[in-house]
């Protein structure tokens, strides 16, 4: 990309824009279709981004004019540590802009959020079958060890 890609808050004019971007995310993850999350989801995850009370935050990377991807984290405490942990919760770019540093800006944005926010520490989760990510993620992070469990209700 000959010109550098912005990552910047998101603004309730990116809608229509963000849309595309949350459906292939949720896509990769095999939510589409039969299987897509109900609207009333993805309108209350966008009405959270501007609700001051809310600890639900996006951020979107932009190349001349087009979104690229997105970046959605929040802030909750902790019972090991005083700040809040930071926890980016959904991380996508689109195919065409991947290996070009994305993904790299989003989470080094989010890392930004997370120290001025005094939180210690940012983590994230990902499917195991994920490499292309996580070969960044290996870049930018630690692996933490930890198993994921989980029971739907």
């Amino acid at each position: 990309m000959s010109t550098p890609v912005i990552v910047r808050p998101i603004t309730p004019g990116d809608s229509a824009a963000w849309r595309p971007l949350w459906n292939g995310y949720n896509a990769f993850y095999g939510r589409h279709g039969e299987t897509a999350l109900p609207d009333e989801i993805t309108q209350v995850t966008w009405s959270r981004f501007f609700d001051e009370a809310e600890p639900v935050h996006a951020l979107v990377a932009e190349h001349e004019g087009r979104l690229l991807g997105l970046a959605h984290y929040l802030f909750h405490r902790s019972t090991i540590q005083i700040g809040p942990s930071c926890y980016l919760q959904d991380l996508f770019t689109v195919e065409q802009a991947r290996g070009k540093g994305v993904g790299r800006a989003l989470i080094q944005a989010v890392y930004g959020r997370a120290h001025a926010a005094g939180a210690p520490r940012v983590y994230w989760q990902t499917h195991h079958t994920n490499a292309t990510a996580m070969r960044l993620y290996d870049q930018v992070a630690e692996q933490s060890g930890f198993v994921v469990y989980r029971k739907l209700l």
